[in-house]
């Protein structure tokens, strides 16, 4: 997989915009009416202020505490950074906060305490323990760190989980009982290595040591080499704990029979020679970040044999803390506990562990665009994986009722699976997936407006994405300048830019426009003119002759006017069976919205093609069609002239007999409401409906914007379908970001 790539300007853009920062804060309730701002503040809310006061419990009945979870630095140990301060902590805190959210829908907020000192910082996290369901420690130096958890968690009566040690000891022990289980060894005979005794060091051998491994078989290295009993430089009380008597004194004594090698250290710790010393099938977990202790590749070449894992997404069995805190804490959360215990831990790992033995369902592997199988290079799920929410957190609550870290333990574990898989967005996953295709199909994507600094941007991140090459049309010089203008010079070298004034292809492109248009009113001027000069166009006919494999326009000039100009190259008007459809993204839903760009007023004819084209684009997105032909008519009734084309449509599709569900006419409520459907038993649909049909492009238009302006929906789209080659029109008001999407969408071949 093509490694991520991005300037120092794109992390600082995507920081800043579309506000500063990365998350806001959502009223859950109605604040409208006086009667809402009654109940939320002065008076009503006394009433549960009074219930807390009398019985403690009760705050995570009226309050978001048992939701709410405090990511908390200060800052002295900020990625492999260092000490930035707390301040120059907050992007990395805000992150983590997101990613609560985003894998577990677990509220969080960041919180930066300017001390370095143990007993200031103990003190404001405690004092703010009323507040939190849990605390997530986070980039705080060793030993301070160790120090801070145990004060923490002796003080406070709610989780207090540093995932620097322990997310990284949970998601290392995930990862080891299946590559033990592959190399068909036991944890209590193996003889492990640690290189690397900071807090995710420690915390990985003592999670182990639990789980089986024995103490006599677990060396300790450091900077200095082995931890061993008698040694005085450089130790402390953390160290020492893992002290053991042996003769080795290096790391490379250490790795000779080793059967597992775990690193936490640095770049380059681990040799060739090293592996080649280690026992039969060696487990090597190469976890320094951003590049490994040794790389899968070099391990390899000395050790086919060898089962090898890194901290990497762009190697196979990445372990990633994001596989553990948020589902650890959504499970604690949600029994209300007292605490994260060593057994809610190991049960997280164990549930991470059989779930990566599983099949993998078919959307993973659409994801990432291969098929994934349990092996040597799969052994820790993916951290897309959809499983993930509903297997992990039911096992830590398990563990954690049966430990009696429980408050309010759940009574049926079916029906809190059933809610926890109803917590998550789908949309993630959708857009996921598209783009793993996408950066799979290495696309080459032709770029027609090359003097638009957003469709400059959009093109330089495509290609540093590694989705495929970005073909830029355009002036060679004028787009080194726009390049130079945008902070992107070093770009310049990397786009390939396409200048109709110089191509060798001009003539052919001619020959075939001429061909088209020759009994449409077009002589050879207007030929040259178009081919020549309008990069819409000249785009378009790069396309038509497979000199890209997909297209974005449309940036600067209306969509009506861009399509008519793609219509001189391809069949992409009504009659062709081309269709806009528009999706919007809004709460955890996507629905479709279509024709949003070719049908001006369709026929009920129309209409049912308008259908079956917005179905196939459902189905690229990874959705079961189920379409609505929506109307201010519900079944007929009111009667009215103007619904009876919507009424007639699913009539013409019972004729066609295709393979998605339909129904109409009907509102837009009783479309998108289950409880509505339930009046109409014998409506065909099964569920609400997400394709929505409408009369007009007009209604169409009015719909996506106002979903747009008023509920902040985000729309992505017209995708253009039922044309011969992946063509995508951008409304002129598109971000950089929009941009990318429709790149995105028409690399992928959505449309």
């Amino acid at each position: 997989m093509p490694r991520t790539r991005f300037t120092r300007e794109d992390a600082l853009n995507f920081h800043m915009h579309p506000s500063p920062g990365k998350f806001e804060i959502q009223a859950t309730v109605a604040m409208t009416t006086q009667r809402d701002l009654s109940l939320a503040y002065s008076p009503g809310v006394a009433v549960p202020c009074e219930e807390i006061a009398k019985n403690p419990e009760l705050a995570y009945d009226y309050t978001n505490k048992g939701n709410l979870v405090a990511v908390i630095s200060n800052g002295t140990a900020v990625l492999g950074l260092g000490n930035l301060g707390a301040l120059g902590s907050k992007p990395v805190m805000e992150g983590k906060a997101v990613l609560f959210k985003r894998f577990a829908d677990v509220n969080s907020i960041d919180i930066e305490l300017d001390t370095e000192d143990v007993d200031e910082f103990c003190n404001a996290v405690r004092l703010m323990g009323p507040t939190f369901g849990g605390i997530n420690l986070e980039d705080i130096k060793a030993p301070e760190c160790f120090i801070i958890e145990q004060r923490l968690k002796e003080e406070m009566d709610i989780p207090v989980f540093h995932d620097d040690q322990h997310g990284t000891a949970v998601i290392c022990a995930a990862g080891l009982i299946n590559a033990l289980h592959i190399s068909g060894k036991k944890i209590e005979d193996v003889k492990i290595v640690l290189n690397g005794a900071g807090a995710a060091g420690i915390a990985c051998i003592e999670l182990l040591k639990r789980m089986g491994a024995k103490n006599e078989n677990c060396i300790v290295c450091d900077t200095k080499g082995v931890i061993y009993q008698g040694r005085t430089d450089g130790m402390n009380q953390w160290k020492s704990a893992h002290a053991i008597t042996t003769d080795h004194r290096s790391l490379d004594d250490a790795m000779i029979g080793a059967d597992v090698f775990l690193g936490v250290s640095a770049k380059g710790a681990v040799t060739p020679n090293m592996v080649a010393s280690m026992g039969p099938n060696p487990v090597i977990f190469a976890m320094a970040n951003p590049d490994p202790e040794i790389t899968p590749e070099e391990a390899h070449e000395v050790r086919e044999d060898a089962i090898v894992a890194t901290g990497r997404s762009d190697y196979p069995n990445q372990v990633n803390n994001v596989l553990g805190f948020p589902y650890l804490f959504r499970g604690a959360l949600d029994i209300h506990a007292r605490a994260i215990n060593d057994e809610m831990k190991i049960a997280c790992a164990e549930a991470l562990a059989a779930l990566a033995r599983e099949e993998v369902p078919d959307e993973v592997a659409m994801a990432y665009g291969k098929k994934l199988t349990f092996g040597r290079d799969y052994i820790i799920p993916t951290p897309f994986d959809p499983r993930l929410i509903h297997r992990v957190p039911p096992a830590v609550a398990r563990a954690g009722m049966d430990t009696g870290a429980a408050r309010r333990p759940i009574v049926d574990m079916d029906a809190y699976e059933l809610q926890l898989k109803s917590r998550m967005d789908p949309t993630a996953s959708i857009l996921r997936s598209i783009n793993a295709r996408a950066r799979a199909a290495q696309s080459r994507m032709i770029f027609a407006e090359g003097d638009d600094p957003r469709v400059l941007r959009a093109a330089v991140a495509y290609q540093r994405n590694g989705y495929g090459q970005a073909l830029v049309v355009g002036r060679e010089a004028e787009v080194a300048a726009q390049l130079k203008a945008e902070g992107l010079g070093d770009a310049v070298g990397e786009l390939t830019v396409v200048n109709a004034a110089n191509t060798e292809q001009l003539e052919t492109y001619k020959s075939f426009l001429y061909n088209r248009l020759q009994r449409g009113g077009f002589d050879s001027t207007d030929i040259h003119r178009l081919a020549a000069r309008d990069r819409h166009v000249f785009a378009a006919l790069m396309l038509a002759h497979n000199h890209g494999d997909a297209l974005v326009t449309g940036a600067t000039r209306k969509s009506a006017h861009v399509l008519n100009l793609i219509n001189h190259v391809f069949d992409a008007r009504a009659e062709d069976g081309a269709v806009g459809v528009t999706a919007l993204l809004h709460k955890g839903r996507i629905v479709l919205i279509a024709d949003t760009l070719v049908h001006e007023w369709p026929s009920d004819q129309d209409l049912a093609q308008i259908a079956i084209q917005a179905s196939k684009v459902a189905r690229g997105l990874g959705l079961e069609p189920r379409v609505a032909f929506v109307s201010f008519s519900t079944f007929g009734y009111p009667v009215s002239e103007r619904a009876e084309k919507m009424h007639q449509a699913p009539k013409v599709l019972d004729g066609m007999k295709v393979d998605f569900e339909y129904e109409g006419e009907m509102t837009v409520d009783v479309a998108l409401n289950a409880g509505a459907q339930e009046h109409y038993p014998f409506s065909r649909l099964t569920g609400p409906a997400n394709i929505l049909v409408v009369p007009a492009r007009h209604s169409a238009s009015i719909s996506v914007k106002l979903m747009q302006e008023m509920a902040g929906a985000t729309v992505i789209g017209p995708i253009l379908t039922g044309v011969d080659k992946p063509i995508q029109i951008l409304p002129t008001v598109s971000t950089v970001n929009d941009i990318m999407n429709m790149a995105v969408l028409a690399a992928s071949k959505v449309g």
